[in-house]
């Protein structure tokens, strides 16, 4: 019997797709309270983001990780999924054969461990989009095959940076090259590694629990609570990681100031104090909750869907 299953990519895009239409609002709230500036609050940067960019301001960036979950989440949850079995041939000679508490745990670590070589550029133009309205700090920004121009000089506080998606990796491709696609993927690897453990285990052990019959589906219902709860925890704990991550990430739109993961913390420690690590967290545990619900129940009902035929 094949161990290698497609119809858990394909789940995993259905399930991915409708979880960052749910959660990307308060990601981008999350984003300007880690990178950004002048946000005394969580409730504050909302009602900045609103009062200055509508609703509008609130899906920022959308359509990139709109398209590009295609890949994303199908990778995540198809490469997490078939892992699993091929742990479970290895182990027990039998791809069906439910996975022990170690083996899930190898799993999650090496989906967050492979998630990060499509997620990383995926986040980067994400953050970049969405830090659009900040403002540009730096003395000089190297418009794209024009030169040095002294944006102070001109009375500049906001520039649009970039048209769109394209527009955006086109020209960090052309001012940092291929490298400056995978800026903030070390702190990337720190955040999922550990995070997507502590995602899929937290959902595996309360679907478990709330679902005592293995032979029976789960209820949709048990689905969303578990999802929830597990998206919840995974956020929370993986909060630190992100603020540098996202940090590094934004930090070309501002100006270069950060030399890599430990100099930003370092940096960030000095400036503004341990609670910087744990700006956001209070929008990553509410939103974990919606988007991983959805992204779950999306998930788990097409692949029952899937494998009905």
């Amino acid at each position: 019997m094949a161990v290698f299953h497609l119809d858990d990519f394909l789940a995993g895009w259905i399930g991915g797709a409708s979880s960052v239409i749910v959660g990307h609002p308060l990601d981008t709230v999350k984003t300007r309270l880690q990178a950004g500036k002048g946000y005394r609050n969580t409730l504050h940067c909302i009602i900045s983001i609103y009062k200055k960019e509508n609703v509008t301001g609130f899906f920022k960036g959308l359509s990139f990780p709109l398209a590009s979950i295609t890949l994303y989440n199908s990778l995540v949850f198809g490469f997490f999924s078939n892992t699993q079995r091929l742990i479970s041939r290895y182990r027990y000679g039998d791809g069906r054969h439910p996975c022990s508490m170690l083996d899930l745990t190898v799993a999650s670590m090496l989906t967050g461990l492979v998630s990060v070589g499509v997620g990383a550029p995926v986040d980067l133009v994400k953050i970049r989009l969405q830090m659009q309205t900040q403002p540009v700090l730096a003395e000089n920004f190297n418009l794209a095959g024009n030169g040095s121009v002294p944006l102070r000089s001109m009375g500049i506080q906001s520039q649009s940076l970039y048209r769109g998606p394209l527009h955006c990796i086109s020209t960090i491709l052309q001012n940092e090259g291929i490298q400056g696609l995978y800026r903030g993927a070390g702190a990337m690897i720190l955040r999922d590694v550990p995070g997507y453990t502590l995602y899929f285990i937290p959902y595996t052990l309360f679907c478990n629990w709330m679902n005592p019959d293995a032979n029976a589906s789960p209820h949709p219902c048990c689905i969303c609570l578990a999802g929830g709860l597990a998206g919840s925890i995974s956020w929370v704990t993986a909060t630190p990681t992100d603020v540098v991550k996202s940090r590094l990430q934004a930090d070309a739109v501002q100006h270069r100031k950060y030399k890599g993961i430990l100099h930003c913390i370092v940096q960030s420690y000095k400036t503004e104090g341990i609670h910087v690590f744990f700006r956001g967290a209070t929008v990553n545990a509410i939103r974990g909750f919606p988007m991983c619900a959805t992204m779950f129940l999306g998930y788990e009902l097409s692949l029952q869907f899937l494998r009905s035929f």
